[in-house]
Protein backbone atom coordinates (compact mmCIF):
# COMPACT_ATOMS: atom_id res chain seq x y z
CA UNK A 1 0.00 0.00 0.00
CA UNK A 2 2.91 2.39 0.69
CA UNK A 3 4.74 1.50 -2.52
CA UNK A 4 3.35 4.41 -4.61
CA UNK A 5 4.47 6.91 -2.00
CA UNK A 6 7.98 5.47 -1.81
CA UNK A 7 8.30 5.59 -5.58
CA UNK A 8 7.12 9.18 -5.76
CA UNK A 9 9.57 10.22 -3.03
CA UNK A 10 12.42 8.71 -5.05
CA UNK A 11 11.74 10.80 -8.17
CA UNK A 12 14.35 13.61 -8.40
CA UNK A 13 12.93 17.11 -7.78
CA UNK A 14 9.35 15.83 -7.46
CA UNK A 15 9.03 16.07 -3.63
CA UNK A 16 10.32 19.67 -3.65
CA UNK A 17 8.06 20.61 -6.55
CA UNK A 18 5.04 19.02 -4.88
CA UNK A 19 5.79 20.77 -1.58
CA UNK A 20 6.08 24.21 -3.14
CA UNK A 21 3.04 23.68 -5.33
CA UNK A 22 1.08 23.04 -2.14
CA UNK A 23 2.58 26.01 -0.32
CA UNK A 24 1.73 28.12 -3.35
CA UNK A 25 -1.91 27.09 -2.95
CA UNK A 26 -2.28 27.36 0.82
CA UNK A 27 -3.91 30.77 0.42
CA UNK A 28 -6.72 29.45 -1.81
CA UNK A 29 -8.93 27.85 0.87
CA UNK A 30 -8.10 30.51 3.45
CA UNK A 31 -8.75 33.61 1.35
CA UNK A 32 -12.51 33.04 0.84
CA UNK A 33 -12.95 32.55 4.59
CA UNK A 34 -11.00 35.72 5.38
CA UNK A 35 -12.91 37.69 2.74
CA UNK A 36 -16.23 36.36 4.06
CA UNK A 37 -15.43 37.67 7.54
CA UNK A 38 -14.10 40.91 6.05
CA UNK A 39 -17.20 41.73 3.99
CA UNK A 40 -19.78 40.34 6.45
CA UNK A 41 -18.25 42.40 9.24
CA UNK A 42 -18.13 45.48 7.01
CA UNK A 43 -21.70 45.26 5.72
CA UNK A 44 -23.44 43.18 8.41
CA UNK A 45 -24.80 40.73 5.80
CA UNK A 46 -23.76 37.46 4.18
CA UNK A 47 -25.25 38.45 0.81
CA UNK A 48 -22.52 40.98 -0.10
CA UNK A 49 -19.92 38.57 1.29
CA UNK A 50 -21.12 35.94 -1.17
CA UNK A 51 -21.07 38.40 -4.07
CA UNK A 52 -17.53 39.58 -3.32
CA UNK A 53 -16.31 36.01 -2.86
CA UNK A 54 -17.99 35.09 -6.12
CA UNK A 55 -16.30 38.02 -7.89
CA UNK A 56 -12.90 36.83 -6.69
CA UNK A 57 -13.45 33.33 -8.00
CA UNK A 58 -15.01 34.66 -11.22
CA UNK A 59 -11.81 36.56 -11.94
CA UNK A 60 -9.83 33.40 -11.36
CA UNK A 61 -12.07 31.49 -13.72
CA UNK A 62 -12.08 34.04 -16.53
CA UNK A 63 -8.29 34.12 -16.71
CA UNK A 64 -7.76 30.38 -16.13
CA UNK A 65 -7.60 29.20 -19.76
CA UNK A 66 -5.46 32.17 -20.79
CA UNK A 67 -2.95 31.53 -18.00
CA UNK A 68 -3.00 27.82 -18.82
CA UNK A 69 -2.34 28.49 -22.49
CA UNK A 70 0.48 30.88 -21.55
CA UNK A 71 1.98 28.19 -19.31
CA UNK A 72 1.96 25.72 -22.23
CA UNK A 73 3.76 28.21 -24.48
CA UNK A 74 6.05 30.43 -22.36
CA UNK A 75 8.46 30.22 -19.40
CA UNK A 76 6.71 29.50 -16.12
CA UNK A 77 8.93 31.81 -14.07
CA UNK A 78 7.98 34.93 -15.99
CA UNK A 79 4.26 34.16 -15.68
CA UNK A 80 4.54 33.51 -11.94
CA UNK A 81 6.35 36.80 -11.30
CA UNK A 82 3.77 38.87 -13.16
CA UNK A 83 0.74 37.25 -11.58
CA UNK A 84 2.19 37.29 -8.05
CA UNK A 85 2.75 41.04 -8.30
CA UNK A 86 -0.81 41.68 -9.50
CA UNK A 87 -2.41 39.40 -6.92
CA UNK A 88 -0.47 40.89 -4.02
CA UNK A 89 -1.50 44.39 -5.02
CA UNK A 90 -5.17 43.42 -5.34
CA UNK A 91 -5.38 41.67 -1.98
CA UNK A 92 -3.73 44.64 -0.27
CA UNK A 93 -6.35 46.97 -1.74
CA UNK A 94 -9.21 44.61 -0.84
CA UNK A 95 -8.18 44.57 2.81
CA UNK A 96 -7.95 48.37 2.91
CA UNK A 97 -11.44 49.12 1.59
CA UNK A 98 -13.39 48.29 4.82
CA UNK A 99 -10.88 50.33 6.79
CA UNK A 100 -11.25 53.42 4.60
CA UNK A 101 -14.84 53.33 3.28
CA UNK A 102 -18.38 52.78 4.66
CA UNK A 103 -20.21 49.49 4.12
CA UNK A 104 -22.35 50.98 1.35
CA UNK A 105 -19.23 50.97 -0.86
CA UNK A 106 -19.03 47.16 -0.91
CA UNK A 107 -19.67 46.94 -4.71
CA UNK A 108 -16.21 48.50 -5.12
CA UNK A 109 -14.82 45.53 -3.20
CA UNK A 110 -16.48 43.20 -5.72
CA UNK A 111 -14.70 45.00 -8.57
CA UNK A 112 -11.34 44.84 -6.79
CA UNK A 113 -11.90 41.17 -5.98
CA UNK A 114 -12.60 40.39 -9.64
CA UNK A 115 -9.38 42.12 -10.78
CA UNK A 116 -7.45 40.30 -8.05
CA UNK A 117 -8.83 36.96 -9.20
CA UNK A 118 -7.61 37.69 -12.72
CA UNK A 119 -4.05 37.79 -11.39
CA UNK A 120 -4.12 34.60 -9.32
CA UNK A 121 -0.73 32.84 -9.74
CA UNK A 122 -1.34 29.64 -11.78
CA UNK A 123 0.55 27.39 -9.36
CA UNK A 124 -2.12 24.68 -9.49
CA UNK A 125 -2.17 24.48 -13.28
CA UNK A 126 1.60 24.57 -13.64
CA UNK A 127 2.03 21.93 -10.95
CA UNK A 128 -0.46 19.51 -12.43
CA UNK A 129 1.11 19.92 -15.86
CA UNK A 130 4.64 19.47 -14.44
CA UNK A 131 4.13 16.41 -12.23
CA UNK A 132 3.65 14.00 -15.17
CA UNK A 133 6.91 15.22 -16.69
CA UNK A 134 8.80 13.90 -13.67
CA UNK A 135 6.78 10.88 -12.50
CA UNK A 136 7.23 7.92 -14.81
CA UNK A 137 6.66 4.19 -14.50
CA UNK A 138 4.67 2.92 -11.52
CA UNK A 139 5.01 6.28 -9.76
CA UNK A 140 2.64 7.96 -12.20
CA UNK A 141 -0.31 5.85 -10.99
CA UNK A 142 -0.44 7.65 -7.66
CA UNK A 143 0.74 11.16 -8.50
CA UNK A 144 -2.67 12.84 -8.78
CA UNK A 145 -4.11 11.02 -5.79
CA UNK A 146 -1.12 11.97 -3.66
CA UNK A 147 -1.40 15.56 -4.87
CA UNK A 148 -5.12 15.68 -4.11
CA UNK A 149 -4.56 14.12 -0.67
CA UNK A 150 -1.85 16.60 0.23
CA UNK A 151 -4.03 19.40 -1.08
CA UNK A 152 -6.52 18.52 1.64
CA UNK A 153 -3.88 19.51 4.19
CA UNK A 154 -4.38 22.99 2.77
CA UNK A 155 -8.02 22.81 3.80
CA UNK A 156 -6.79 22.28 7.33
CA UNK A 157 -3.97 24.81 7.44
CA UNK A 158 -5.43 27.56 5.21
CA UNK A 159 -8.80 28.07 6.94
CA UNK A 160 -7.25 27.53 10.37
CA UNK A 161 -4.68 30.26 9.71
CA UNK A 162 -7.32 32.60 8.33
CA UNK A 163 -9.78 32.02 11.19
CA UNK A 164 -7.04 32.43 13.79
CA UNK A 165 -5.84 35.64 12.13
CA UNK A 166 -9.43 36.97 12.11
CA UNK A 167 -9.87 36.16 15.80
CA UNK A 168 -6.49 37.57 16.86
CA UNK A 169 -5.83 40.47 14.49
CA UNK A 170 -9.04 41.13 12.55
CA UNK A 171 -10.37 40.36 9.09
CA UNK A 172 -8.23 42.92 7.18
CA UNK A 173 -5.02 41.42 8.60
CA UNK A 174 -6.25 37.92 7.80
CA UNK A 175 -6.89 38.99 4.21
CA UNK A 176 -3.42 40.50 3.89
CA UNK A 177 -1.87 37.36 5.38
CA UNK A 178 -3.57 35.30 2.67
CA UNK A 179 -2.13 37.61 0.02
CA UNK A 180 1.37 37.37 1.48
CA UNK A 181 1.19 33.57 1.48
CA UNK A 182 0.09 33.64 -2.18
CA UNK A 183 3.05 35.77 -3.23
CA UNK A 184 5.64 33.86 -1.20
CA UNK A 185 4.27 30.52 -2.37
CA UNK A 186 4.36 31.56 -6.02
CA UNK A 187 7.97 32.72 -5.71
CA UNK A 188 9.00 29.50 -3.94
CA UNK A 189 7.26 27.40 -6.58
CA UNK A 190 9.01 29.40 -9.30
CA UNK A 191 12.36 28.53 -7.73
CA UNK A 192 11.43 24.83 -7.52
CA UNK A 193 10.34 24.79 -11.18
CA UNK A 194 13.64 26.31 -12.27
CA UNK A 195 15.62 23.87 -10.11
CA UNK A 196 13.79 20.98 -11.78
CA UNK A 197 14.58 22.44 -15.24
CA UNK A 198 10.88 22.70 -16.03
CA UNK A 199 10.73 26.44 -16.63
CA UNK A 200 10.28 25.94 -20.36
CA UNK A 201 7.19 24.15 -21.76
CA UNK A 202 7.59 20.43 -22.44
CA UNK A 203 6.83 20.79 -26.16
CA UNK A 204 5.71 23.43 -28.56
CA UNK A 205 2.05 22.58 -29.17
CA UNK A 206 1.05 21.74 -32.70
CA UNK A 207 -1.32 24.11 -34.40
CA UNK A 208 -4.88 22.95 -33.86
CA UNK A 209 -6.55 25.30 -36.33
CA UNK A 210 -8.16 27.27 -33.53
CA UNK A 211 -9.96 24.19 -32.22
CA UNK A 212 -11.05 24.75 -28.64
CA UNK A 213 -10.68 22.07 -26.00
CA UNK A 214 -14.37 22.52 -25.29
CA UNK A 215 -15.13 20.68 -28.53
CA UNK A 216 -14.37 17.43 -26.66
CA UNK A 217 -17.69 16.36 -25.11
CA UNK A 218 -16.14 14.10 -22.48
CA UNK A 219 -13.67 16.75 -21.39
CA UNK A 220 -16.50 19.25 -20.99
CA UNK A 221 -18.47 16.73 -18.94
CA UNK A 222 -15.46 16.08 -16.69
CA UNK A 223 -14.99 19.83 -16.24
CA UNK A 224 -18.70 20.25 -15.48
CA UNK A 225 -18.54 17.56 -12.81
CA UNK A 226 -15.63 19.46 -11.24
CA UNK A 227 -17.76 22.61 -11.34
CA UNK A 228 -20.51 20.91 -9.35
CA UNK A 229 -18.03 19.42 -6.91
CA UNK A 230 -16.47 22.79 -6.09
CA UNK A 231 -19.89 24.46 -5.87
CA UNK A 232 -20.83 21.97 -3.16
CA UNK A 233 -17.55 22.34 -1.26
CA UNK A 234 -17.55 26.15 -1.44
CA UNK A 235 -21.11 26.25 -0.13
CA UNK A 236 -20.25 24.07 2.86
CA UNK A 237 -17.23 26.26 3.58
CA UNK A 238 -19.48 29.32 3.76
CA UNK A 239 -22.02 27.43 5.88
CA UNK A 240 -19.25 26.66 8.36
CA UNK A 241 -18.22 30.33 8.47
CA UNK A 242 -21.82 31.46 9.02
CA UNK A 243 -22.54 28.89 11.72
CA UNK A 244 -19.38 29.78 13.66
CA UNK A 245 -20.02 33.52 13.34
CA UNK A 246 -23.62 33.14 14.49
CA UNK A 247 -22.39 31.21 17.52
CA UNK A 248 -20.02 34.04 18.41
CA UNK A 249 -16.96 31.82 17.95
CA UNK A 250 -15.38 32.74 14.58
CA UNK A 251 -12.23 30.69 15.27
CA UNK A 252 -14.43 27.57 15.35
CA UNK A 253 -14.83 27.90 11.56
CA UNK A 254 -11.17 27.02 11.17
CA UNK A 255 -11.51 24.06 13.52
CA UNK A 256 -14.50 22.63 11.64
CA UNK A 257 -12.81 23.17 8.27
CA UNK A 258 -9.75 21.39 9.65
CA UNK A 259 -11.84 18.40 10.73
CA UNK A 260 -13.36 18.21 7.26
CA UNK A 261 -9.87 18.34 5.78
CA UNK A 262 -8.59 15.61 8.11
CA UNK A 263 -11.29 13.24 6.90
CA UNK A 264 -10.45 14.07 3.29
CA UNK A 265 -6.72 13.60 3.84
CA UNK A 266 -7.23 10.18 5.41
CA UNK A 267 -9.48 9.11 2.55
CA UNK A 268 -7.02 10.31 -0.06
CA UNK A 269 -4.00 8.68 1.54
CA UNK A 270 -5.78 5.33 1.78
CA UNK A 271 -7.02 5.46 -1.81
CA UNK A 272 -3.59 6.60 -3.04
CA UNK A 273 -2.11 3.27 -2.00
CA UNK A 274 -4.66 1.25 -3.99
CA UNK A 275 -4.28 0.02 -7.54
CA UNK A 276 -6.77 0.00 -10.35
CA UNK A 277 -8.60 2.68 -12.26
CA UNK A 278 -10.59 5.22 -10.27
CA UNK A 279 -14.35 5.23 -10.82
CA UNK A 280 -15.16 8.92 -11.09
CA UNK A 281 -18.96 8.65 -10.74
CA UNK A 282 -18.72 6.28 -7.78
CA UNK A 283 -16.41 8.63 -5.92
CA UNK A 284 -18.68 11.58 -6.68
CA UNK A 285 -21.63 9.65 -5.27
CA UNK A 286 -19.75 8.98 -2.03
CA UNK A 287 -18.90 12.69 -1.80
CA UNK A 288 -22.59 13.54 -2.28
CA UNK A 289 -23.55 11.28 0.61
CA UNK A 290 -20.94 12.97 2.79
CA UNK A 291 -22.30 16.43 2.01
CA UNK A 292 -25.89 15.30 2.55
CA UNK A 293 -25.01 14.03 6.03
CA UNK A 294 -24.26 17.61 7.13
CA UNK A 295 -27.81 18.86 6.48
CA UNK A 296 -29.71 17.32 9.43
CA UNK A 297 -27.16 18.43 12.06
CA UNK A 298 -27.49 22.15 11.25
CA UNK A 299 -30.05 24.76 12.34
CA UNK A 300 -32.96 25.05 12.01
CA UNK A 301 -33.29 21.25 11.74
CA UNK A 302 -31.17 20.73 14.85
CA UNK A 303 -31.64 23.44 17.45
CA UNK A 304 -29.48 24.00 19.40
CA UNK A 305 -26.79 22.53 17.17
CA UNK A 306 -23.77 20.73 18.58
CA UNK A 307 -20.24 21.52 17.46
CA UNK A 308 -19.25 17.95 18.37
CA UNK A 309 -21.94 16.46 16.16
CA UNK A 310 -21.16 18.78 13.26
CA UNK A 311 -17.44 18.08 13.59
CA UNK A 312 -17.97 14.33 13.66
CA UNK A 313 -20.14 14.39 10.55
CA UNK A 314 -17.59 16.56 8.72
CA UNK A 315 -14.74 14.15 9.53
CA UNK A 316 -16.64 11.12 8.23
CA UNK A 317 -18.18 12.89 5.26
CA UNK A 318 -14.86 14.43 4.27
CA UNK A 319 -13.31 11.03 3.57
CA UNK A 320 -14.67 11.08 0.00
CA UNK A 321 -13.39 14.54 -0.99
CA UNK A 322 -9.76 13.87 -1.96
CA UNK A 323 -10.53 10.62 -3.83
CA UNK A 324 -13.21 12.41 -5.88
CA UNK A 325 -10.88 15.32 -6.69
CA UNK A 326 -8.08 12.92 -7.65
CA UNK A 327 -10.35 10.94 -9.96
CA UNK A 328 -11.47 14.13 -11.69
CA UNK A 329 -7.90 15.42 -12.12
CA UNK A 330 -6.72 12.08 -13.50
CA UNK A 331 -9.60 11.99 -15.96
CA UNK A 332 -8.96 15.54 -17.19
CA UNK A 333 -5.23 14.85 -17.63
CA UNK A 334 -6.02 11.73 -19.66
CA UNK A 335 -8.47 13.58 -21.90
CA UNK A 336 -6.22 16.60 -22.57
CA UNK A 337 -4.42 16.67 -25.96
CA UNK A 338 -0.61 16.53 -26.05
CA UNK A 339 0.99 19.84 -25.20
CA UNK A 340 -2.24 21.35 -23.84
CA UNK A 341 -2.41 19.89 -20.33
CA UNK A 342 -1.96 23.22 -18.54
CA UNK A 343 -4.63 24.74 -20.77
CA UNK A 344 -7.00 21.90 -19.85
CA UNK A 345 -6.40 22.58 -16.17
CA UNK A 346 -6.86 26.27 -16.94
CA UNK A 347 -10.34 25.42 -18.18
CA UNK A 348 -10.79 23.38 -15.02
CA UNK A 349 -10.02 26.55 -13.04
CA UNK A 350 -12.65 28.37 -15.08
CA UNK A 351 -15.30 25.72 -14.49
CA UNK A 352 -14.57 25.28 -10.79
CA UNK A 353 -14.47 28.99 -10.06
CA UNK A 354 -17.71 29.35 -12.01
CA UNK A 355 -19.15 26.74 -9.67
CA UNK A 356 -18.13 28.74 -6.62
CA UNK A 357 -19.24 32.00 -8.25
CA UNK A 358 -22.73 30.68 -8.87
CA UNK A 359 -23.01 28.90 -5.53
CA UNK A 360 -21.82 31.55 -3.08
CA UNK A 361 -24.49 34.23 -3.69
CA UNK A 362 -27.25 31.62 -3.41
CA UNK A 363 -25.62 30.21 -0.29
CA UNK A 364 -25.47 33.69 1.23
CA UNK A 365 -29.16 34.28 0.46
CA UNK A 366 -30.17 30.95 2.00
CA UNK A 367 -28.10 31.68 5.11
CA UNK A 368 -29.74 35.09 5.50
CA UNK A 369 -33.34 33.97 4.87
CA UNK A 370 -33.65 30.26 5.72
CA UNK A 371 -30.68 28.89 7.63
CA UNK A 372 -27.52 26.76 7.40
CA UNK A 373 -29.41 23.49 6.77
CA UNK A 374 -31.01 24.90 3.61
CA UNK A 375 -27.64 26.10 2.34
CA UNK A 376 -26.15 22.65 2.97
CA UNK A 377 -29.14 21.11 1.15
CA UNK A 378 -28.33 23.22 -1.91
CA UNK A 379 -24.73 21.98 -1.69
CA UNK A 380 -26.02 18.41 -1.69
CA UNK A 381 -28.06 19.09 -4.83
CA UNK A 382 -24.95 20.45 -6.58
CA UNK A 383 -22.93 17.36 -5.64
CA UNK A 384 -25.69 15.05 -6.85
CA UNK A 385 -25.80 16.84 -10.21
CA UNK A 386 -22.02 16.40 -10.44
CA UNK A 387 -22.43 12.67 -9.84
CA UNK A 388 -24.91 12.38 -12.69
CA UNK A 389 -22.61 14.30 -15.02
CA UNK A 390 -19.56 12.25 -14.00
CA UNK A 391 -21.42 9.08 -14.97
CA UNK A 392 -21.51 10.36 -18.57
CA UNK A 393 -17.74 10.90 -18.86
CA UNK A 394 -16.15 8.21 -21.02
CA UNK A 395 -13.59 5.90 -19.45
CA UNK A 396 -10.13 6.66 -20.90
CA UNK A 397 -8.22 3.90 -22.61
CA UNK A 398 -5.09 2.63 -20.85
CA UNK A 399 -2.83 4.31 -23.40
CA UNK A 400 -4.59 7.63 -22.76
CA UNK A 401 -3.87 7.40 -19.06
CA UNK A 402 -0.24 6.50 -19.70
CA UNK A 403 0.05 9.28 -22.24
CA UNK A 404 -1.27 11.81 -19.79
CA UNK A 405 1.48 10.92 -17.36
CA UNK A 406 4.50 10.09 -19.49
Amino acid sequence: MLRPYRELAAVPHLPRLLLWSLLGRVHLPGTPLAVSFLIAGWTGSYGPAGVVGGALTLGMGVSGPLRGRAADRSPAGRLLLATAAGYGTGITALGLLPVLLPGAAWPLAAAVAFLTGLSTPPVTQLGRAAFPRLATGPAHQAVFTVEASMQEVLYIVGPALAATAVAVAGAPTATWLSGALAVLGALGFRHAVRRACLDEPATVPRRHGGRTLLADRSLVLALSAALCLVAALASIDMVIVAWARDQGTPAMAGVLAALWGIGSTVGGLVVGGLTGQARFARRMLLLTLGVAAVVPVLPPLTQPSSVWLIGGVLVVGGVAIAPAIAAGNTRIAALAPDGRTAEAFGWMSTFTTAGATSALPMTGWLLDHVGPAAAAGAATAAALLGTLVAALVREPRAEQVDGAIN
